[in-house]
This record gives C-alpha cells, sequence and structure tokens, in this order.
C-alpha cells in the first residue's frame, strides 16, 4: 500500500480543479488495481443553491464522477511524465441506494476489472458511514 495523497498531489496527476475537482483525498492506493478516497460533502457546495434547494441533495451523477474521477487518479498515477487524459467511454450498471446530503463523507473506491493498454474498465462505489449509497461499472479510455 503506497501512502495518500492530499488534494495537491491530485491535482498534480489530474487535471480537474474547482468546482469539478470532487476528491478531497485519496487514502489508500494498491498497487495498479484499486483505489480508496473521499470527498466532504458541505451545504455550501454551489450545485445546491438549485439542486432541491429547500432540500439539498448531492447529485447522483457527480458521484459518479468522483468514483470515475478517484479511478483517473489510479490509472494515470502509472503515467507522471506522459500527459495522458482519462475520458469516460462508458457508464454500466448504475445503482442509487440511498441519498446523500450536506454533512455526509462520500466514501469512494474504484478498482480495476479489466486493463487493456488505453482502455480501463473498472469498479466503482460510494459509502456513506459504511452504507452502499452507489456503484456502477465505469469504462475509461487514456487518450494523449
Amino acid at each position: 500500500m503506497e501512502h495518500v495523497l492530499n488534494i495537491e498531489e491530485i491535482i498534480k496527476i489530474i487535471p480537474h480543479r474547482f468546482p469539478f475537482l470532487l476528491i478531497d483525498r485519496v487514502t489508500e492506493i494498491n498497487g495498479a488495481e484499486s483505489i480508496k478516497g473521499y470527498k466532504n460533502i458541505s451545504a455550501n457546495e454551489m450545485f445546491f443553491q438549485g439542486h432541491f434547494p429547500n432540500h439539498p441533495v448531492f447529485p447522483g451523477v457527480l458521484i459518479l464522477e468522483a468514483m470515475a474521477q478517484l479511478g483517473a487518479v489510479l490509472i494515470l498515477k502509472r503515467f507522471p511524465e506522459d500527459k495522458r487524459m482519462a475520458y469516460y467511454a462508458g457508464i454500466d450498471n448504475a445503482k442509487f441506494k440511498r441519498l446523500v446530503v450536506p454533512g455526509d463523507k462520500l466514501e469512494l473506491s474504484a478498482k480495476i476489472l479489466r486493463d487493456r493498454g488505453g482502455f480501463v474498465i473498472m469498479e466503482g462505489k460510494a459509502y456513506v458511514d459504511g452504507n452502499l449509497v452507489a456503484e456502477a461499472t465505469l469504462k475509461s479510455i487514456l487518450a494523449k
């Protein structure tokens, strides 16, 4: 297991920036196979102003994006000197099990299921307080 990555180290690996960077910290990296991290869900997030403003809910599509970003960190960490990008190629079997609201800590994991040298299939999961809130099969393609 490698050391964790803070926000400064994350932004050196993936190109996302505020307000679209959806990972606060990487907590665990197991070689090139799996990764864990989290995002703190704050009531100050700008999308809560328009996404169910009287009953703020973290958008499901952003949970999927957070899982994909975490997976991109795992994938792109292998190419530190190469300016590759990881792009969505597909999402399968996305399931949302519970609402995520301000104050939650969204615990994320991504595990590589297949890597065919530029086309990667990952299993992404998201938890709050140890309870599964979302899962999906995420497909990414690497490009320069």
